[in-house]
């Protein structure tokens, strides 16, 4: 397996402390704090390793403190509840002797149900787009040490954008984005493992859709953006190595917060998640 990924799986593997408390490390991938689809996807990874026999259909987290990279993060289990379809878990992310995380769980046996959804989006293929895991050089020798450093960290996935992001002169745009992204190498046969990948690729590209009404540039240091909640529902079977389409819309901004969702889409059009956030969006005061 390609050693971008792997990392990546052992990253949101825990240590096993205690019946229900787990510990896990963390990467810096640039970012000030722990990037928060980390700490999605090891909670995740938490709340699974206490359930037998059923899969997470939905999440809905709030990200309370920074993480810090530099530290171990405890990961704390409530059973809240075991029945006859449903199992739900509570997860709380511990460091430094405070919570900086916590989220709610569902998972589900596997049932028949009724079937109807909205459709795909009519993009391009993925094939026919810029790979964008990377910037040009010749953008990335224009941009500040601090945001170069952040764009040219390997990372584990592939990105297609449907609309290209200029990072030098943003222009208002509607706020709407499309992109295919899929992870570098083929993975296992593990529902659970594709799941809890998705969930920490949740995290790219939603606050940010949020911005784009405005216009603002978002790696001058002058925008502070961090997300505040964040949820997701798996609606079908997934596959992370195979190419899916993130379809984002911002409906609101207001308040000095940014709201967005998005579904994914299948390459057959099949939607296997939504996922929605809302995170503070605001310019940075003179002198802070």
């Amino acid at each position: 397996m390609d050693p971008r990924l792997a990392d990546l799986i052992r990253l949101l593997d825990l240590e096993r402390l205690e019946v229900d408390l787990f510990r896990g490390e963390s990467r810096d991938i640039g970012s000030p704090q722990v990037f928060g689809g980390q700490v999605l996807g090891q909670a995740l990874t938490a709340a699974a390793a206490t359930v037998e026999g059923r899969i997470v259909h939905s999440l809905h987290a709030y990200f309370l403190r920074r993480g810090d990279f530099n530290a171990p993060i405890v990961y704390q289990v409530d059973r809240s509840l075991d029945g006859h379809s449903f199992s739900n878990r509570r997860v709380v992310a511990i460091q430094h002797g405070a919570s900086i995380f916590n989220m709610a769980a569902s998972f589900q046996i596997l049932e028949e149900g009724f079937e109807h959804q909205i459709e795909m989006p009519s993009v391009p293929p993925p094939e026919s787009l810029a790979d964008a895991s990377q910037p040009p050089p010749q953008l990335l020798e224009r941009l500040p040490q601090g945001v170069r450093s952040f764009l040219e960290r390997p990372r584990p996935f592939e990105f297609r954008l449907v609309q290209p992001i200029d990072f030098l002169t943003p222009r208002r745009a509607p706020p709407a984005r499309q992109v295919w992204f899929r992870a570098v190498d083929k993975l296992p046969d593990d529902e659970g493992l594709h799941r809890r990948l998705l969930s920490y690729l949740s995290d790219y590209f939603l606050l940010d859709t949020a911005t784009l009404p405005h216009g603002l540039p978002s790696f001058s240091g002058a925008l502070v953006m961090a997300s505040i909640d964040h949820a997701m529902w798996f609606h079908r079977p997934l596959r992370v190595d195979d190419w899916l389409l993130y379809a984002v819309e911002s409906p609101s901004a207001s308040g000095a917060r940014g709201f967005a969702r998005a579904g994914v889409y299948a390459r057959d059009g099949r939607l296997v998640a939504s996922t929605a956030q809302e995170g503070l969006v605001r310019m940075r005061k003179p002198g802070s």
